[in-house]
């Protein structure tokens, strides 16, 4: 999917896990929801930001009478979840220049570091997201809840399979070196933990629609968002 609408209602109930091909940053505007995605579960209201990156994926589940979210170019260097003071603000320069509104958000950015450590299953998703990031028979023992309970519960959080969200930040952080950097392929392969540059190759072409020799032609060695 491309990016979202600049101005997005977001109706109540739950919208299914999705990801966007282009980077956006969310501005809520006014309501509140719950976004569970590749960098965890967050509550967000008003004035709070997420960063999108290109190729992420989440859940929102929305309560009450839904929420409105501006969502704004990507700019460079954000943490992925922050607030800002002046919405008003923003929103208004965005009716006359959208970029000019990125860069006024990104002036206001104060980045939310805050995590929930007593939350298993966000310590499983960073887990997962790690490199190294163990077994899940490993992370079931280590947390204390069995192997079936601990997928289920994971997966009705974050819409997709621990296994699933582990291959999907593999494949993104593949990408990301593809596009990013002038490695080569091969050892970009061995650092992600694939098999080969062949498997590697598959994983990206399944994600992002093209193998990484297209990206790296068409991309070559840009910052990815």
């Amino acid at each position: 999917m491309s990016a979202p609408p600049a101005r997005q209602l977001v109706a109540p109930g739950e919208l299914p896990r999705h990801r966007h091909a282009e980077p956006y940053v969310a501005l809520v505007l006014a309501g509140s929801y719950e976004e569970a995605g590749d960098n965890g579960r967050r509550r967000v209201r008003e004035g709070d930001v997420l960063v999108h990156c290109a190729w992420e994926a989440h859940l929102n589940r929305v309560p009450g009478r839904g929420a409105r979210v501006l969502n704004l170019p990507v700019v460079a260097g954000l943490a992925p979840f922050g607030r800002i003071d002046d919405v008003d603000m923003v929103a208004g320069l965005h009716e006359r220049d959208p970029v000019a509104a990125a860069l006024a958000l990104c002036n206001q950015f104060c980045a939310d570091t805050s995590t929930t450590s007593d939350d298993w299953p966000e310590i499983l998703a960073t887990g997962l997201a790690a490199p190294a990031g163990g077994g899940l028979g490993e992370w079931a023992e280590r947390l204390g809840i069995r192997p079936e309970h601990l997928s289920r519960r994971f997966t009705r959080l974050y819409g997709v399979g621990p296994q699933r969200f582990r291959w999907e930040a593999r494949t993104r952080a593949a990408w990301r070196d593809v596009v990013g950097t002038s490695a080569a392929l091969a050892q970009i392969a061995l650092t992600h933990g694939f098999a080969d540059q062949a498997h590697m190759t598959r994983s990206i072409h399944a994600l992002t629609g093209r193998p990484p020799g297209v990206w790296r032609r068409s991309n070559a060695f840009k910052t990815a968002a």
